[in-house]
């Protein structure tokens, strides 16, 4: 059926907040029946107007009544309701992508662009194909900078969402080896990501490159004058790492003069993070001081590179993702941090396909080179390279090793936990 998005926004729907959750709705919004593998959003219609929505959005007759609005597809009426929407804005729209570092890059440049701009930003990652659209839906008149995160486990899902938001300024993090089972191979994650650029440069717009990363450099080569450059080294704004424990402290060198940025932020994985933010507000003219400010007062949060200290041992709890740069990363950190008595958890990386045995060989390869008290390995993926070491103990999932603390308690150590956010692994942390 044929609907008029133009019109159907203008006459119902301008002004009022869109959701998908009928859980959550409040007098005045609008219900988008969303469907899923074990959900139907349609069923749940009649509920979310009952609530006070004022429509509802619906894509089978067999639940149409007064004041549902019958589409072909509910969340491509979403996709195209939110880009209708986004054209009216008339705001600029940074997006943000990467394999590692999106969704905190995301937070700090939302924390350095709120000192002088009104701005709305993807909640927590809600980066995918419905993310997007209601994010885009969240910026109203108010809005000045409209920041959108976007993810993607499979090939071209970054093109769909930058033909939704039309992104004027766009920041890739990195692109390393995530999601292959999805992606295939690592050029198809390289593709992928690069839509990103090649929209914003489709757009005139200006992207934020970080000099250190030979990749990204490459990529953005042909527009060198589309590019704003952050990094130690051949940048427009250039920083340098000071120290990282047991938290990243940076020198920013910028129009004013140094700054010495004081982060709670675990590892000196995290300076590209903050360097990017720091060019996002150098180039949106936030004043240094200000940069320094939002940057020190950001705490992360959501199992991302966290420092917890428990009565019985100190931890760095960095389970929201994994894949093997982020590993690594995490891995070689650890390594270089001060301290006695340390122990790693390693939850098993998910969604790397074919490539997930040598990965985790080759993981497992790194740690043992960190000659740490005890390294606990989880999930199916570390089964088959388990060591017979002292040292390595392999459990088939987290309950396993919760089962194990309670019988032989840690204390007095250094642990670092990580792994992919299906391990579940924050479920650890009250056993610690």
């Amino acid at each position: 059926m044929s609907i008029d998005i133009s019109q159907l926004y203008h006459d119902k729907i301008r002004g009022h907040r869109v959701t998908t959750d009928s859980r959550s709705i409040r007098p005045g919004d609008i219900f988008i029946a969303l469907k899923g593998e074990h959900f139907n959003g349609n069923q749940y219609a009649a509920d979310a107007l009952a609530k006070g929505a004022v429509a509802a959005v619906i894509d089978e007759p067999a639940y149409q009544s007064p004041h549902c609005i019958l589409v072909s597809d509910s969340l491509l009426f979403l996709q195209e309701l939110a880009h209708y929407h986004r054209q009216q804005l008339h705001i600029p729209i940074i997006g943000i992508t990467g394999t590692n570092g999106k969704t905190t890059t995301k937070e700090l440049c939302h924390a350095v662009l709120s000192q002088k701009y009104k701005v709305v930003a993807t909640q927590g990652n809600f980066n995918n194909h419905i993310g997007v659209p209601l994010t885009l839906m969240a910026m109203d008149e108010n809005t000045q900078i409209g920041i959108v995160e976007m993810g993607a486990n499979h090939p071209g899902e970054i093109k769909t969402l930058c033909d939704i938001a039309e992104p004027d300024y766009g920041i890739i993090t990195n692109i390393g080896q995530a999601h292959l089972e999805g992606f295939g191979c690592y050029e198809n994650i390289i593709a992928t990501k690069k839509a990103l650029y090649d929209a914003v440069f489709q757009r005139q717009g200006k992207v934020f490159v970080n000099a250190d990363d030979k990749l990204l450099m490459n990529l953005t080569e042909n527009y060198a004058d589309s590019r704003y450059t952050y990094g130690t080294q051949g940048a427009f704004l250039k920083g340098e790492i000071k120290q990282t424990v047991p938290y990243l402290v940076y020198d920013l060198l910028t129009p004013k003069g140094h700054l010495y940025i004081k982060t709670h932020l675990v590892g000196g994985y995290n300076f590209d993070n903050a360097m990017a933010a720091s060019a996002i507000g150098t180039f949106f003219n936030i004043d240094p001081l200000q940069i320094q400010q939002a940057i020190e007062n950001y705490h992360p949060s959501n199992l991302r590179s966290q420092l917890i200290k428990t009565p019985n041992n100190t931890l760095i709890l960095d389970a929201y993702n994994a894949n093997p740069s982020s590993m690594a990363a995490a891995i070689h950190n650890f390594k270089e941090m001060p301290g006695e008595h340390k122990i790693v958890i390693l939850g098993e990386m998910l969604e790397l396909g074919q490539a997930s045995d040598d990965a985790h060989r080759n993981l497992l390869d790194n740690v043992l080179q960190g000659h740490f008290e005890k390294i606990f390995l989880i999930g199916n993926h570390f089964e088959h390279c388990k060591e017979k070491t002292n040292f390595t103990t392999w459990f088939p999932d987290t309950l396993s090793l919760i089962a194990e603390l309670k019988e032989h308690p840690l204390e007095g150590k250094f642990i670092l936990v990580k792994g992919s956010r299906g391990n579940r692994l924050e479920q650890i942390v009250e056993y610690l």
